[in-house]
C-alpha cells in the first residue's frame, strides 16, 4: 500500500477531481433553486431600477411653488408627464416618477390646502434613477455562487424567472458489514448500524439528494460489486460506502473497485482518526462518477466525510474549495506526529473558545453529537491554548 496522502493535499486533489467532472448545468425555476450553485453569472435583463422610482411618499413637482396638484401616481402605473411649471402630482413610494419632475417634496414637509401644496423640497434627489443599482447585462454574481434566498430575491428583481445552475448531486449509501443491525439494541456479537441513518442526513444538509440504505450489503465480493453497479445504474453521481477500506479478510471494497475499472483519486490520508479513507473515480454512463470509501468506525467515517466528501461535492457543483474558518483554542490539543490530527471540539458560547470534548474514540459518537467540528492540528505540531487553528465544521 502506498504512503497516505497529506490531509490538506488530499482535499485539494478531490476538489480538483470533482471540478473536472462537474454536472452539466440546467435551468431551474427560482422557487426550486435554493441551495444549488450558479452555473452562469447572474445579470439583470433591464437596468435596475428600470425606470425612475420615487424613494418617498410625497409630491412630484415641476417649477417653483406653490404647486397645483393634479391627481396621484401609485406604484404599478404609468403617469402622464408634468407639462407645466407650478404643477405637481401626489406620488407614492415605489411609483414611477413622471417625466418633467424636478423635485419630490416629502409629504411630511408639505403644507396642503385643497389642490395647492407648498414647502421646501430637499436639495438631494428623492428618487432612484434607471441603472442606479445595476445596468442591463451587468454581472452581479459570478459562476460558483451558492444560491440563497437573497440570491433568489435578487434574481427576481433582475427580471429572471429561472437560473442556470449545477443540479444537486445524487448520492447512494451502501453499508458493508454482516455484523450490523438496522433495528433494536446491540446483542449477540452484532452492533447497531449508526451510519446508515446519519450519513445520508449529513449529505442532505450538504445539498445532496440521498436516500437511506435499505439494508447492509453482504460481506462478499459479488455482493459488493452488484451493489455498486446497481447504484451506478440508478444514476448516483456519488456512492458513499462504510467499512471495507482496509485489506482484511472481509474487506472487499478495493477488489470491487478494481472490477469496476475505478481509479483512485485518493487512497488513504495522513489524518487521525480515519486514515483508511478513499475516493475513487468510476467511468459510467459517459461520465465520471465517484465512490467515497468511509471507514467503518463511526467517528472515522464522519472524519472522511468532512475531509474528502465535502471538497469533492464543492468541485462537482462548481464551487471553490471550502475555506475553513479559524477558532482559538481554549485548552491544549495534542498533535499526532506526522499525521494531521482532527480533534473534536465544542465552541463555548460565552468566551468563543474551542475546547476538546470527551468520548472521542473512533468508534464513539457521544463526543461527536455535542461537537461543533474538528480542530485541525497540522503534522508535527501541537495545539496550545490561545492558538488560532482551522475548524472543519460538521454539517
Amino acid at each position: 500500500m502506498s504512503a497516505p496522502e497529506d490531509w490538506a493535499s488530499a482535499r485539494r486533489t478531490v476538489h480538483a477531481a470533482g471540478w473536472r467532472a462537474q454536472l452539466p448545468p440546467v435551468a431551474v425555476p427560482l422557487a426550486d433553486a435554493d441551495g444549488l450553485t450558479l452555473a452562469a453569472p447572474l445579470a439583470p435583463v433591464t437596468d435596475l431600477p428600470a425606470f425612475p422610482t420615487a424613494s418617498v411618499d410625497g409630491f412630484a413637482l415641476r417649477g417653483r411653488g406653490p404647486w397645483r396638484v393634479h391627481g396621484q401616481v401609485l406604484a404599478g402605473s404609468v403617469p402622464a408627464p408634468l407639462a407645466a411649471d407650478g404643477t405637481g402630482v401626489e406620488i407614492a413610494t415605489g411609483a414611477m416618477v413622471p417625466e418633467g419632475t424636478e423635485a419630490i417634496l416629502r409629504v411630511e414637509h408639505a403644507t396642503r390646502s385643497g389642490d395647492l401644496v407648498d414647502g421646501t423640497p430637499k436639495s438631494e434627489r428623492e428618487w432612484r434613477v434607471p441603472g442606479e443599482e445595476a445596468h442591463a447585462g451587468e454581472p452581479l454574481l459570478p459562476v460558483g455562487t451558492p444560491v440563497t434566498p437573497g440570491v433568489i430575491g435578487l434574481a427576481a428583481s433582475c427580471g429572471l424567472d429561472a437560473l442556470q445552475v449545477r443540479p444537486a448531486p445524487r448520492a447512494a449509501m451502501l453499508i458493508f458489514g454482516d455484523e450490523l443491525l438496522t433495528a433494536g439494541p446491540p446483542a449477540d456479537g452484532r452492533i447497531r448500524d449508526s451510519l446508515g441513518p446519519s450519513i445520508p442526513a449529513y449529505l442532505r444538509r450538504l445539498g445532496v439528494t440521498c436516500e437511506n440504505p435499505v439494508a447492509p450489503i453482504q460481506d462478499t465480493l459479488g455482493a459488493h460489486v452488484a451493489a455498486l453497479r446497481a447504484a451506478l445504474d440508478g444514476g448516483a453521481d456519488l456512492i458513499c460506502t462504510t467499512g471495507g477500506t482496509m485489506h482484511g479478510p472481509v474487506d472487499h471494497l478495493h477488489p470491487a473497485l478494481a472490477e469496476l475499472g475505478a481509479q483512485y483519486v485518493v487512497n488513504t490520508v495522513a489524518v487521525r482518526p480515519g486514515f483508511p479513507m478513499l475516493v475513487a473515480a468510476v467511468p459510467h454512463g459517459g461520465r465520471t462518477r465517484f465512490v467515497a470509501g468511509l471507514p467503518g468506525n463511526p467517528q472515522s467515517a464522519v472524519v472522511a466525510l468532512v475531509s474528502l466528501v465535502i471538497p469533492l461535492l464543492a468541485g462537482l457543483t462548481g464551487r471553490p474549495e471550502p475555506v475553513l474558518p479559524r477558532v482559538t483554542l481554549g485548552e491544549p490539543v495534542p498533535g499526532r506526529g506526522d499525521f494531521t490530527h482532527l480533534a473534536l471540539v465544542r465552541v463555548d458560547p460565552v468566551d468563543g473558545l474551542a475546547r476538546p470534548v470527551s468520548h472521542v474514540g473512533s468508534a464513539m459518537l457521544r463526543g461527536l453529537a455535542g461537537a461543533r467540528g474538528f480542530a485541525v492540528i497540522p503534522p508535527g505540531a501541537t495545539g496550545r491554548a490561545g492558538d488560532a487553528v482551522e475548524l472543519v465544521e460538521v454539517p
